[in-house]
């Protein structure tokens, strides 16, 4: 039996990992009886979810508000998640305390007071101005063999509009070339199968090759990118190593600031094309946007590309 205990942070919950799973399976078979699937699917994506995250805590997470906050935090910064996807994590969450508060093992639900964000208008990730490329574009490009793989994984996210997931589950046998130019099979977030092409303008085929130059013989089912360290050289990378290896570049370069990730670039792309007079409905198709609304985000913001980064500092807070 999970034993309550008390703080200054008032009445906490702890439980093993074995007592949760006990609570999650009771709270699936309860306090969701005739949901819908696509309802229960949904939260058991959410809850399962934070079971890793739990494991992560060893120990440390008691079912106090602050701990629902540093989970908030984790889909945030760590995950990256966007703003309505936090909101359906917290909403599992919540529900999940709601449940274990009405069946008294909590004296009252920590997570009602932890919001979740309200669907954006605009992406809450900057975009990176005209000045911050010219110098990220300044700090890449060593004639190293990770120099050159970096290059063109941001060539691809900056120009292509890949995202990182997109990138690390690219395979060298999704590199097509077509009577209308190159493409790239995409295989996006939250996808089964590489359903989707992105384009491949010639200046970022250029840097896809000289990489592939650099790894001699490789075979189409071989993946685009591999790490080249002593204990992993050879094996696909993860997005986390792509998201540190950016997040470098960008400290590099001077360009890291509140609200700057490696996703960024991917945000960045579309304000490219819409600069450079692309359509609308093209941009909306190289960023393969599910509708014209999420499109037409990007095309009020695209002023920002031609902006001071001092001055986005500022109104970025």
């Amino acid at each position: 039996m999970a034993q309550d205990a008390s703080s200054s942070d008032g009445p906490m919950l702890n439980l093993s990992l074995r007592e949760l799973r006990r609570h999650l399976q009771a709270f699936f078979q309860e306090y969701l009886d005739g949901k819908s699937k696509e309802t229960i699917g949904t939260y058991r994506r959410s809850l399962n979810t934070f079971e890793k995250w739990f494991v992560q805590q060893q120990g440390g997470f008691r079912f106090t508000e602050d701990d629902i906050r540093a989970y908030k935090t984790y889909l945030m910064e760590e995950r990256e998640l966007s703003q309505v996807s936090v909101s359906t994590y917290l909403t599992a969450i919540r529900r999940l305390c709601q449940y274990l508060t009405d069946a008294g093992f909590l004296e009252e639900n920590p997570a009602k007071g932890v919001k979740g964000n309200r669907r954006p208008d605009t992406h809450s990730r900057s975009v990176l101005t005209e000045t911050d490329i010219d110098q990220l574009l300044e700090v890449i490009g060593e004639p190293t063999q990770i120099g050159k793989r970096d290059e063109a994984i941001i060539y691809l996210m900056l120009f292509a509009g890949l995202s990182e997931i997109e990138i690390v589950r690219a395979d060298i046998e999704d590199l097509e070339q077509t009577l209308m130019g190159w493409y790239l099979r995409v295989q996006g977030k939250g996808r089964t199968v590489k359903d989707q092409q992105a384009p491949i303008d010639p200046p970022v085929l250029e840097r896809i090759q000289a990489y592939l130059d650099t790894r001699g013989r490789v075979k189409p089912e071989d993946p685009l990118f591999v790490s080249h360290g002593h204990r992993s050289a050879g094996k696909r990378l993860n997005t986390r190593s792509v998201r540190s290896r950016i997040n470098g570049h960008l400290k590099a370069a001077g360009i890291k600031r509140k609200g700057v990730t490696p996703h960024s670039l991917t945000h960045t792309a579309a304000l490219i094309w819409l600069n450079r007079g692309m359509p609308l409905e093209e941009v909306k198709e190289r960023m393969r946007h599910g509708t014209l609304d999420t499109t037409m985000i990007y095309f009020k913001k695209q002023g920002l590309l031609k902006r001071d980064p001092e001055e986005l500092k500022e109104l970025e807070g």
